[in-house]
């Protein structure tokens, strides 16, 4: 095959995988509307409804290492189909959850989904490193990236509007029988059915296009590691274990910060929960947007890891803020930590698996498996708040976090490796 179609055959995989990237930072992007939406459904506290991230993100730890022996024996796109089809499978069953309107079936729904997303991103974030120059793969994985912040800007303004649908008054509902207020709150649950059906439709729709793609595969080759040990393995890779460490801590002060930012704005700012929402989208989530093209580009003249530094101390300096600030202040502060952690994942992610060769796939996939922060951090998040009865001050659990990643970043710089992300594990064929 000549370099010509090689280059738009890895162009157009690249793009397929992006349309992934976009769709599962969509649904990530709904759970804070669904956060108030459940938590007035169930008369929930703040720790409780934090269970929302916690089915979400155990579901990380718990299919993180099975994803990587999927993509071993089945390779990346097959791996992709397959979390793919758990996508759908979970978007199908919010219709049943709302129609029986039990708070764990919600969560069940959630964390099957989960199980797909973790599939999906154990495979596409490397398969992304892979598909071309290795020099730029984490400029590579930021761009793709670029995508799930997009998405995270356009869900909680659609979702809001098709999901936090106007009901009655919280002084209505303690004035009817019970009979008539769990109907009214069945009524307000069942408006989560529209969307999560249009989002399976759109899954099975991509599924079936990606199912008949020819792109390149990287993986499950005669090339790749024995599984034996593999994770030890990993492991013993500084970079990998530094990695995983840092990750736990970024994707638990990301959900701190998104998943709590309806309630958060509410009681800083003293906005309506449909602004809060905007504030959300059109705030955080375009400052989120523009910080992953804008870090993307200044890796070309700034070395990731001291990029990854400075930005970790801008989102400590003002997670101080937003515990103490109040009115349009504190939500300046919090979207300007959507612009300054942007990167944070696909930096973490590419400079812990730089160089890694063989133990790629399992690299990834532990890095994937920390995203299980996400369900512990958010849980520090309501306990603080409801402990102080201050919601604000439960951003002392994102500060923690980012000086966690702080310590990660300057360990990268310290070492001054380059940022160049892992090469190929395998022979790239067609299928």
């Amino acid at each position: 095959m000549t370099e010509q179609p090689v280059r738009r055959t890895y162009k157009f995989a690249f793009v397929m995988i992006t349309s992934l990237f976009f769709m599962w930072g969509f649904v990530h992007n709904l759970d804070p509307i669904l956060i108030p939406h459940l938590r007035r459904s169930f008369s929930l506290t703040v720790l409780q409804s934090a269970l929302v991230d916690s089915a979400v993100f155990i579901a990380y730890f718990v299919m993180a290492l099975p994803a990587g022996l999927l993509i071993r024996k089945a390779g990346y796109k097959n791996a992709m189909l397959c979390g793919l089809a758990l996508f759908a499978i979970g978007a199908l069953l919010f219709i049943p959850a709302a129609d029986t309107r039990r708070y764990v079936f919600f969560l069940g729904a959630l964390f099957v989904i989960a199980c797909g997303l973790t599939v999906l991103e154990t495979a596409a974030n490397p398969y992304v490193t892979l598909l071309g120059d290795p020099q730029r793969a984490t400029q590579r994985l930021n761009l793709a990236q670029s995508f799930n912040g997009l998405a995270a800007m356009l869900a909680p303004i659609a979702g809001a509007r098709v999901i936090l649908v106007d009901g009655a008054s919280d002084a209505q509902l303690a004035a009817m029988s019970d009979t008539a207020r769990q109907a009214a709150l069945a009524a307000e649950a069942a408006s989560v059915k529209g969307p999560y059906l249009a989002i399976a439709l759109v899954i099975v729709a991509i599924a079936a296009v990606f199912f008949f793609l020819k792109v390149p595969a990287v993986g499950a080759t005669s090339h790749a590691a024995p599984a034996k040990g593999a994770v030890m393995r990993a492991l013993r890779r500084a970079p990998i274990r530094r990695a995983v460490v840092a990750q736990f801590f970024y994707v638990g002060a990301q959900v701190c910060v998104f998943s709590f930012f309806i309630l958060y704005a509410a009681k800083a700012a003293g906005v309506s929960q449909i602004a809060a929402a905007d504030y959300l989208g059109w705030g955080c989530g375009t400052a989120f947007v523009v910080g992953r093209f804008a870090g993307t580009c200044l890796m070309k003249y700034i070395a990731p890891a001291r990029l990854l530094l400075g930005y970790a101390a801008a989102c400590v300096a003002l997670c101080a803020v937003a515990m103490f600030a109040s009115g349009v202040a504190s939500l300046a502060a919090v979207i300007g930590i959507a612009f300054f952690m942007s990167i944070m994942f696909p930096t973490i992610f590419s400079l812990g698996i730089e160089g890694a060769g063989a133990d790629t796939e399992m690299g990834s996939s532990l890095i994937i498996m920390s995203i299980v922060g996400g369900a512990v951090l958010p849980l520090l998040f309501g306990a603080i708040s409801d402990a102080t009865h201050n919601l604000q001050y439960g951003y002392a659990a994102p500060l923690l976090c980012f000086l966690v990643i702080g310590w990660f970043a300057r360990a990268v710089a310290r070492e001054g490796r380059p940022a160049v992300a892992a090469t190929s594990t395998g022979a790239l064929t067609h299928v």
